[in-house]
């Protein structure tokens, strides 16, 4: 596949004695304005909700993106397409399912033969939610098994993947996406909970491992997003309730969560290692 990187240009120094010194430091920052230029990112789940937002925003920021779905191609097409531009690709879309090796592998395989480049930035984003939201005396073991295959397992695999295979030296990044349940404890999502929990401890213990490498961990761990998964099998009283233990008021949008992710992954983010962010408005 032929990449067709985007051209930079650098403004002249020089400038007309009418120019000011905040004018000449306002242009040359616009040609750096851009943190994560030319950055090859996989965002995983980024076909709708967070993990679309997230892909939307690192691809902003100047990223160059592999959009991986699990089902529906269309919606993961419709994220590319509003990155990539008629005389440059920025962005691949790519179907896996994150609690196979293979495909995880293939993960990164694609995004490298894509862009020619090693991967400097992996987001976890992809989860499944049991929105009977049964108690845990209720829970089916099918059930338990899935929420662990892709929240846990799958996290673990791109986590192990990504350790490997992540540009070294500085500027690589692992985030994964969490929940802030893990700190509210709430009555109902004690599979999910716990898959998530598993995620956080993982990334604390990455961040250790990767010393030396300039690679840092992190987890991002929003709370209630008006996401379709957060809307799925929950009734109008239930989310006016969450609405209502807000201190903000409101429940949260995806933007919210993106641009935390966008500087956890840019260069002013690197001091910023092995750390659960949690984004919810102050619910917890």
């Amino acid at each position: 596949m032929n990449v067709h990187p985007i051209p930079t240009t650098l403004t002249k120094t020089i400038l007309p004695p009418t120019y000011s010194y905040t004018t000449l430091i306002m242009a040359e920052s616009s040609t750096n304005s851009l943190p994560l230029q030319d950055r090859v990112a996989i965002v995983t789940g980024a076909s709708r909700g967070i993990g679309r937002a997230i892909a939307l925003h690192l691809a902003s920021l100047g990223a160059k993106l592999l959009i991986n779905y699990a089902s529906n191609s269309a919606q993961a097409h419709s994220v590319a397409a509003q990155i990539n531009t008629p005389s440059a690709l920025r962005a691949v879309t790519f179907q896996a399912d994150i609690s196979h090796p293979d495909q995880v592998k293939s993960l990164f395989d694609a995004a490298e033969s894509a862009f020619n480049s090693p991967v400097h930035i992996f987001v976890n984003s992809a989860a499944v939610l049991d929105a009977k939201y049964p108690t845990l005396a209720h829970t089916t073991l099918e059930d338990f098994d899935r929420t662990f295959s892709v929240n846990a397992r799958g996290a673990f695999l791109c986590c192990r993947e990504a350790a490997n295979r992540i540009k070294r030296g500085g500027g690589g990044r692992i985030i994964c996406l969490t929940a802030s349940l893990v700190a509210a404890l709430i009555p109902k999502y004690g599979a999910y909970t716990a898959s998530k929990a598993a995620v956080e401890a993982m990334v604390k213990i990455l961040a250790k491992e990767l010393k030396g490498t300039g690679i840092t961990a992190n987890a991002v761990a929003p709370g209630a997003v008006a996401t379709d998964m957060f809307y799925a099998g929950k009734t109008e009283e239930t989310v006016k309730k969450l609405v209502e233990e807000c201190p903000l008021g409101r429940l949260g949008e995806a933007d919210d969560v993106a641009p935390v992710v966008g500087f956890l992954a840019s260069d002013a983010g690197e001091w910023v290692n092995g750390q659960i962010i949690r984004v919810n408005g102050g619910c917890v």
